[in-house]
């Protein structure tokens, strides 16, 4: 079920790919019975399809109908029309008509052909064959009239031979005959009646001149164009329903893809973290990759393989041959098996799933710590880590695949053996006459069929386990609530100020146990810089990610120009704001591409401007192709400086309300960030600036510093105010300056404050 809702929006495609399936499948179940055709009647039977003659001499017309019912007379004499050569002629030969006229003449015409095949061995001095005293011997006594018991006793005392005897009474001897023969008859089965009335009509036609080779000729070709016919129209069939299958598979990869990125992007930092990125980027590529392919395998497979089975047994049934618990037999085996391999290889897939996951990760940790491995000559120990990652899953592929491996060769013994099975008994009908060596084919071909389509579903039952896996996990992205969302009726902020409010907020991450900030409380404004300073680890950049709701607070409350930012839209309180992250991330692309990522429409001024403010023309001016030079995936191509102020600019160049600085000038050097800083001063003199810090140095300017130590607001105010009162900051500052410094700096500020 998990397979057929991705089929929803694809439904008028599957419905003309099942009508397609079904054609396909009837030329698939025609050819096997075009198959025996062209042996019992192509091959055994000259051609000839019926018992009843379409031309017959007046001696054998005359013959035959002597051994008829009153009943069978008449239907004889309506069905011919005697021609001016003297022979007779059929006036419907239509395949109905024909069928029909099988049922009533088979037996009579047998009878005859038996008493003529019997009068010639007799005639040629055969000892061979019954005489006709044989059959006079068998007549019921009881039965009798009285002038038929005299004349039959007339007969043995030889005063009146069997001819006029015959002659008298030829009702009373086509009876006897008839049911002595009819018994026979019965013995012999319906397929050998058939060839031995078939053999009559043969002898009849060349005896009144018909070109019995070449109707056999005739006969084989108009088969053949037909069987042709039918696997050229199978082909077409077949091409269709790949093509049709393949549109929608890759239709349903794309959508699931769609769906499970355009989920990501909604996802806080929290539902990110939760799933891990490895995890994320295995299920959109290789989970997605696994339902594509079974969505293939059940359009073109799964689909047709129950239209063939059926057809199959169908047709099994048709053929009357007494052997359909062979294919009981055979499907039972085959679901047994199936049942046991499936048992063995079923909980291996889901840990499949999940090691694939793992060696993705270690992949991607490894591919890109490249540099770190290598400074710190870790390159023997990660190969061993991703030695391990990926011998597990190794491990478990080959049991799998191992397991699966018996699947085959068990199958086609199984297939074998039936094939044999049939034989056998096939072999033993054949003698007796009830079946004929051509239906026996088609009768291995339709068991085969019906095999085939099971076998298609077990294979298919090998990757539906490992992508039921990947639906589930799929479907765990796509399930999962958003712990961050606009309510129905969010605020959008019109003409923002940019005043930011904490108040007395605390947080703690969706899976921690305690808080990692309280009782934070500020009020951030424009045209003012807010900085926020504290030793590693003491919750700086997390109060920074609050500001555009990458988490929510735990409690209290954020507003932005007095609103809570709960109450506003996402994309509002994001349009508003120019974050600049810890980690500087370019995108593949161009400089100027990465510089106008937040503000597409921005002119080639306004990037200028930015990247001027962002101390980044230096390094662009030195480029061949300026803001036109490549940025390679992740900037891999520019420096950690470059980088960072390549980010610093983008936000620049959005021109926000709120700047959100989050320790984004460490890799800048003294003079740059210097540069940076002053340059930056005039663009956002209407703005809120909030600098997270680890640099005494980048917040001496700011007129508010807020002093985190341990999750908590340990001091608040100018630069002077916190060497005067905040022992904390006093320690940060004493750390990373000398006591000139810091003298020069507390008179600058004093001369800032006059």
């Amino acid at each position: 079920m998990r397979f057929f809702k991705n089929f929803k929006g694809h439904m008028p495609m599957v419905f003309t790919i099942i009508a397609f399936l079904f054609i396909q499948a009837m030329c698939d179940l025609s050819l096997p019975d075009y198959t025996a055709s062209l042996i019992d009647t192509g091959i055994n039977n000259s051609g000839i399809e019926y018992a009843t003659p379409e031309k017959i001499s007046e001696e054998s017309y005359q013959g035959i109908a002597m051994w008829m019912t009153d009943k069978e007379k008449s239907k004889w004499e309506s069905a011919y029309k005697k021609q001016s050569n003297g022979n007779y002629k059929l006036k419907d030969k239509s395949k109905e008509n024909m069928e029909k006229l099988d049922k009533t003449f088979s037996e009579p015409i047998l009878v005859y052909s038996m008493i003529s095949q019997a009068q010639d061995k007799k005639n040629n001095n055969e000892n061979t064959g019954q005489d006709m005293s044989e059959y006079m011997k068998e007549i019921d006594m009881d039965s009798l009239d009285n002038q038929a018991k005299m004349d039959l006793a007339a007969v043995q005392n030889g005063t009146m031979t069997q001819e006029q005897f015959m002659a008298a009474h030829f009702d009373l001897i086509r009876d006897t005959v008839r049911d002595k023969m009819g018994s026979a008859i019965d013995s012999m089965g319906d397929s050998l009646v058939q060839s031995s009335a078939i053999s009559f009509v043969k002898k009849e036609y060349k005896k009144i001149g018909v070109d019995v080779e070449t109707k056999q000729v005739s006969y084989l070709w108009s088969t053949g164009a037909k069987m042709l016919a039918m696997a050229l129209l199978m082909t077409v069939s077949a091409i269709i329903v790949g093509f049709l299958a393949s549109k929608v598979s890759a239709s349903i990869g794309k959508e699931l893809r769609e769906k499970v990125f355009n989920k990501v992007l909604e996802f806080s930092d929290a539902e990110i973290n939760k799933f891990s990125t490895a995890s994320l980027i295995t299920r959109s590529t290789n989970d997605v990759q696994q339902i594509q392919m079974v969505c293939v395998m059940l359009l073109r497979m799964v689909a047709y393989a129950p239209i063939l089975a059926v057809g199959g047994i169908i047709m099994v049934i048709k053929t009357h041959s007494g052997m359909e618990w062979i294919i009981v037999v055979a499907v039972a085996a085959l679901l047994c098996l199936v049942a046991i391999l499936m048992a063995l290889a079923m909980p291996k897939f889901k840990i499949m799933q999940d090691l694939v996951d793992r060696v993705n990760l270690v992949s991607r940790e490894i591919l890109t710590g490249i540099p770190v491995i290598r400074a710190f000559s870790r390159e023997k120990k990660e190969e061993e880590r991703f030695d391990v990652a990926n011998k597990s899953l190794t491990k478990v592929m080959l049991f799998t695949n191992r397991v699966m491996t018996f699947m085959m060769p068990l199958m086609m013994m199984v297939m074998y053996g039936i094939t044999i099975l049939i034989e056998w008994v096939a072999s033993h009908r054949i003698d007796q006459g009830a079946l004929e060596v051509g239906s026996m084919t088609a009768f291995i071909t339709y068991t085969m069929q019906i095999v085939m389509s099971f076998l298609m579903i077990t294979m298919v039952s090998i990757m539906l386990p490992r992508a039921t896996v990947a639906a589930e996990r799929i479907d765990d992205v796509l399930d999962t609530d958003v712990s961050i969302k606009d309510k129905k009726e969010a605020k959008m902020l019109d003409a923002p100020k940019g005043i930011v409010e904490f108040k007395n907020v605390d947080f703690k991450y969706p899976d921690g146990d305690t808080n990692v900030l309280e009782g934070i409380d500020f009020i951030a404004k424009p045209g003012e810089t807010t900085a926020i300073i504290g030793s590693t680890g003491s919750g700086k950049s997390t109060v920074a990610k609050l500001i555009p709701r990458f988490y929510d607070v735990t409690e209290g409350q954020i507003t932005i120009d007095g609103i809570d930012v709960k109450d506003l839209s996402q994309k509002s309180i994001r349009d508003n704001i120019g974050y600049v992250p810890q980690k500087g991330i370019l995108f593949s692309g161009t400089i100027a591409s990465n510089i106008k990522y937040g503000a597409e429409n921005a002119s080639d001024e306004q990037m200028l401007e930015a990247a001027t403010i962002a101390q980044a023309t230096e390094f662009i001016d030195c480029k061949e192709e300026k803001y036109d030079s490549p940025i390679s995936q992740g900037g891999t191509n520019v420096s950690g400086g470059q980088k960072q102020r390549l980010s610093i600019a983008r936000a620049i160049a959005k021109n926000p309300r709120i700047y959100i600085f989050d320790d984004s000038f460490s890799a800048l050097d003294f003079k740059t960030d210097a540069a940076l800083r002053k340059a930056l001063s005039p663009k956002v003199k209407e703005s809120t600036v909030i600098i997270v810090a680890q640099r005494i140095s980048t917040v001496l300017q700011a007129k508010q510093i807020i002093v985190l130590d341990d999750g908590k607001m340990v001091g608040k105010g100018t630069h002077k105010e916190l060497m005067k009162n905040c022992e904390v900051y006093k320690q940060i500052a004493s750390s990373q300056m000398s006591e000139a410094e810091l003298v020069a700096s507390l008179n600058e500020e004093v001369d800032k404050d006059e």
